[in-house]
């Protein structure tokens, strides 16, 4: 059990950043915001779990599963892409200058849920004594003055230069035209080394810029993650399970007319709409594997959100499970998300692994949480930076769904589109 103590705040933005700096101090930290975004599905409007060192912590799925069907407390944590390789027979040889694990969760000490403003510190009993003197600290923090830069100008690299790229969805297209697969994600990685950055400010521009409803901050020693994601992996809520993959991308413009237009050219747009129903399909399949007979439903198909930056069309698929399934048992159903691979998805997996050059990692992976009652919500970690500050490396990777009719250099144009806001935090643009 966890010593419950609330507050309310009223200045929540300010509050939020006084929180994420005070939680710098520790070793773990795992922070998930909505930016206000509100659905049917929705549980908080943003959750800090911190842990120190000692903090109870799996980096193996034996583990983690058992602690999960004990239902005994939260954890916190990631499963990266490559975890695949525990699901399946498949590697990953590329490079990797990352250096995360395949997943990990840790056992919060201190948990901190925000509902519009209502701030709620749940803590484990023998921290329950610092709750009062942490929210003090925190809302100092929230009313400083902090004028921090993110980064100096760095220069981005690209791990696929053009021609490359282009050669390679050639390839891709191949394999689709002889029938081995019928849509893939190819993903390229832009990177720059020998770098410093301050983590929590570039977050801060990345999230400012984006203002997703599936942002996320992670510190795991020298690892971090500044996350700002559109799109949900999967939530389970009691018997529903839910999955929300991304297919389809467009641009914003300022100007009203234009806006409206690429909004209506992409919901209207054949190619776009056939690789989410693609990927809907897929989902169904993985949720049916888990799912009460005739429960999967498609709740909603090919419908277009607005970002910040982007117009994106997103499905939501839903099940019925039975009472005693495990919680990491429709994980292992349904992971990797169908969005970041392909279908059939070990083709595609297979496929891409031998044209990408870069181990994917925590990338196209998924952050979240399981509740002490079984229950579960997880991002897909895309628009995201990777820095591993030990080795001074940093990266971010973009990708897109190619299919029969895809043309090279539109997919090109969409990563360009979707590596925007990461190259103007890091370079300064």
């Amino acid at each position: 059990m966890r010593e419950e103590r609330l507050f309310k705040v009223s200045e929540i933005d300010k509050f939020k950043k006084g929180l994420l700096r005070w939680a710098q101090q520790y070793e773990k930290l795992i922070w998930l915001d909505s930016n206000g975004h509100e659905d049917r599905y929705s549980s908080f409007e943003a959750v800090l779990a911190v842990g120190d060192p000692r903090a109870v912590s799996f980096s193996d799925i034996t583990s983690l599963e058992a602690h999960v069907n004990d239902k005994t407390d939260w954890l916190f944590g990631y499963f990266s892409y490559d975890f695949k390789n525990q699901i399946e027979d498949l590697g990953s040889g590329n490079h990797d200058g990352l250096g995360f694990d395949e997943l990990h969760f840790f056992c919060p000490g201190k948990l901190i849920v925000i509902r519009k403003d209502r701030v709620e510190f749940l803590y484990r009993p023998q921290l329950a004594p610092e709750i009062e003197k942490d929210f003090a600290s925190i809302m100092v923090r929230s009313i400083e003055e902090v004028r921090v830069e993110a980064s100096t100008e760095i220069k981005i690299k690209l791990r696929i230069h053009r021609d490359a790229y282009f050669e390679k969805i050639q390839k891709l297209l191949n394999h689709i035209h002889r029938g081995d697969i019928y849509e893939a994600n190819f993903c390229q990685e832009f990177y720059a080394e020998d770098t410093e950055l301050q983590p929590i400010e570039t977050y801060f521009q990345l999230n400012a810029i984006s203002r997703p409803p599936f942002a996320g901050f992670m510190k795991l020693g020298h690892r971090y993650l500044m996350c700002a994601s559109p799109e949900r992996y999967l939530k389970k809520m009691g018997d529903k399970v839910i999955s929300q993959p991304i297919k389809g991308t467009a641009p914003r413009s300022e100007d009203s007319e234009k806006d409206a237009a690429y909004k209506t050219g992409l919901q209207n747009d054949t190619k776009e709409r056939a690789e989410n129903i693609m990927i809907t399909d897929l989902v169904r399949n993985d949720l049916s594997r888990s799912a009460l007979k005739g429960s999967v439903q498609v709740e909603e198909l090919c419908h277009v959100y607005s970002f910040e930056q982007v117009h994106q069309m997103i499905s939501t698929i839903s099940c019925r499970i039975i009472a005693d399934t495990k919680p990491v048992d429709l994980i292992m159903d349904t992971f990797p998300m169908g969005s970041m691979t392909g279908a059939p998805k070990i083709s595609a997996m297979n496929i891409i692994e031998s044209l990408e050059e870069t181990k994917r990692g925590l990338y196209s992976g998924a952050v979240g949480y399981f509740t002490p009652d079984g229950d579960f919500d997880f991002n897909v970690v895309i628009r995201s930076i990777l820095y591993n500050q030990a080795e001074k490396y940093v990266s971010y990777s973009v990708g897109s769904a190619i299919t029969a009719k895809s043309n090279p250099e539109k997919e090109y144009q969409e990563c360009l589109l979707k590596a925007k806001a990461m190259r103007s935090v890091l370079e300064g643009n």
